[in-house]
């Protein structure tokens, strides 16, 4: 009989994550779905990009677990974490202004010859960094610098991508463009997105969770809560018009 039950990629259970003195996360659990894009949603300041920092080790929760792939990673260095296969966006770009597109690329391999074999796959995503290749970061228009962001994650091959606020400043047609490339990207990779934008992680995303003050308030299928204005106002307010 088959087991139809979703495999679970990553777990995280009640974590407690401390940034010096300040308690962060006072209780944040959820699962992913292995070849979904899950989204993380909420207030600014809410937790959403500490979540996605403690998972990776970054900001190392002082309790709770982080499973990922059925290991515990909670504990690990942030180092180690990447090399097991998980990719992270961060928000604000993050980019090596100074370096070239090739450069960028490149100093994200994690073996030797990651890049040139993920090349015809990163630049359909992305037309514009083939064109850019040579040009140093700071030459990038924002878009282009944010789809740089996101290529630079994809050039190992990583099982689980976090990717943190990706249409933060971009024109609404290059938020179409991203939304394009997340998703066909999500075919072979999973995703766990943080986006305030609500119209974008709505369409993107097929499970949610829902962080307020530091904590899970709510989760389903994004389809439920797309029609729940209620529970939209009550923890996204005008985000949710975004």
């Amino acid at each position: 009989m088959q087991n139809d039950t979703p495999e679970i990629i990553l777990k995280v259970e009640d974590i407690h994550t401390f940034i010096g003195q300040f308690h962060i996360l006072e209780g944040v659990s959820l699962e992913v779905q292995r070849g979904s894009i899950t989204v993380l949603l909420g207030r600014n300041g809410a937790g959403k990009t500490t979540t996605l920092k403690s998972t990776l080790g970054l900001t190392p929760p002082r309790e709770g677990r982080v499973v990922f792939d059925g290991d515990e990673i909670q504990g690990k260095r942030a180092y180690d974490i990447a090399q097991m296969g998980v990719g992270y966006v961060p928000e604000h770009r993050a980019i090596f202004r100074n370096l070239s597109v090739a450069e960028n690329l490149k100093i994200a391999e994690r073996e030797k010859g990651d890049l040139e074999r993920k090349a015809d796959f990163i630049f359909g995503l992305f037309p514009d960094l083939k064109r850019l290749y040579s040009l140093p970061g700071d030459h990038l228009s924002g878009g282009q610098q944010q789809m740089l962001a996101v290529a630079r994650a994809l050039v190992p091959d990583n099982d689980l991508l976090l990717i943190d606020e990706p249409s933060e400043g971009l024109a609404p047609i290059l938020i179409e463009q991203m939304m394009e490339a997340i998703r066909e990207l999500s075919a072979s990779t999973t995703v766990l997105l943080v986006e305030q934008n609500f119209i974008m992680a709505s369409q993107l995303g097929e499970r949610y969770y829902i962080i307020d003050d530091g904590q899970s308030v709510h989760e389903g299928a994004m389809a439920d809560l797309v029609e729940d204005e209620a529970l939209i106002q009550r923890y996204l307010g005008a985000v949710a018009g975004a």
